[in-house]
């Protein structure tokens, strides 16, 4: 495949998840329109082109990082002013992230650490903000009124280097009126959990279907426990690969704990390593490490299923954990 030096800037709603619990059709649709109307426009306005659309984002390229980045604050700036008569659950605001890198042509998309790399960034900026790497700000040093803050190198997953990494300054989206604070959106009244995408420890991208499924079972386990609240696999989903703090997936996702971990397998053998996460303080439930072998795989998940259902809830009946391990199991 060609190769080549790419702008790319990558750019996602935040908070999508809980916006589309609140009312699905009006997020697509308001969206769609964003995208039609204000986005795309911008974006050809400096000779830039989509070349993925996700739920919640998009990937774009650009002839030069000048573009890349004027394009992200005019984007910035319009959203804020469009959105600013709105009410906080109506509002889409966005992050976004710049990087100036080398890229693998396939046709219309492109691949690589040019890419990957624009979209750890994304997820580093504040809501209605812009991060871009060291290569992005030296290209623009001079060449844009804008104001850069040196974020320092930032370890970003699946990149084998610290980035150097800058916060683009501009005008603030989530504003509010005089005399009325920001709230969070309340919790659900009973324990709730978020099961995010599990590490796939292996060295091996095949093994990354077998984590996911991993994953997909211990959702399904816990859903069917009465007591809980817990957060659909599509919506725990958009946090794959992503850099993100616990704080801020609380607050998205609207969940007081989350489930991280990683799955190793070698030959026959597999080990579970998970972790239970308190959102509001970032601290630390409960930690666990699984080992067995394929063949315990469904018991080795009821055993995790346990567990975390009762350091979420001490008081719960085991009852209600075996019955969880009882539904359909797949990987």
């Amino acid at each position: 495949m060609q190769r080549r030096l790419a702008a790319i800037l990558a750019a996602d709603v935040v908070g999508y998840s809980r916006l589309m619990a609140l009312d699905e059709t009006n997020v697509v649709d308001s969206l769609k329109a964003l995208r039609r109307d204000l986005i795309q426009p911008l974006i050809e306005q400096f000779q830039g082109r989509i070349f993925k659309l996700m739920g919640d984002g998009l990937l774009a390229e650009f002839p030069s990082v000048v573009e890349a980045v004027s394009c992200a604050v005019s984007i910035q700036e319009r959203m804020a002013s469009h959105e600013a008569g709105l009410q906080g659950n109506e509002r889409i605001t966005l992050r976004i992230g710049i990087n100036l890198g080398d890229v693998l042509v396939d046709g219309t998309d492109l691949y690589g650490d040019g890419v990957n790399i624009a979209s750890r960034l994304e997820a580093l900026a504040e809501p209605g903000g812009i991060c871009v790497s060291g290569s992005a700000f030296d290209a623009t040093e001079g060449k844009i009124d804008a104001t850069f803050e040196d974020l320092g190198p930032k370890e970003l997953k699946n990149i084998p280097r610290p980035v150097r990494t800058y916060r683009l300054r501009t005008a603030p989206v989530d504003t509010v009126e005089p005399g009325h604070a920001k709230t969070a959106p309340p919790l659900p009244d009973k324990p709730s959990i978020a099961v995010l995408p599990f590490d796939n420890m292996s060295g091996d991208a095949e093994q990354e279907y077998f984590a996911d499924g991993v994953v997909e079972a211990l959702t399904a386990a816990l859903s069917r426990i009465r007591s809980f609240f817990v957060i659909a696999r599509n919506s725990a989903f958009t946090y794959k690969g992503k850099a993100a703090n616990v704080r801020d997936i609380g607050r998205d996702l609207g969940v007081a704990y989350i489930l991280e971990g990683s799955v190793q397998r070698a030959g026959n053998r597999v080990r579970i390593t998970v972790q239970l996460i308190e959102t509001e303080g970032g601290a630390h439930v409960w930690a666990d490490k699984y080992d067995g072998s394929l063949d315990d795989i469904f018991d080795l998940q009821d055993r995790i299923t346990e567990q975390v259902a009762g350091a979420l809830n001490p008081s719960i009946r085991l009852a209600d954990a075996s019955e969880a391990a009882t539904g359909p199991r797949c990987l």
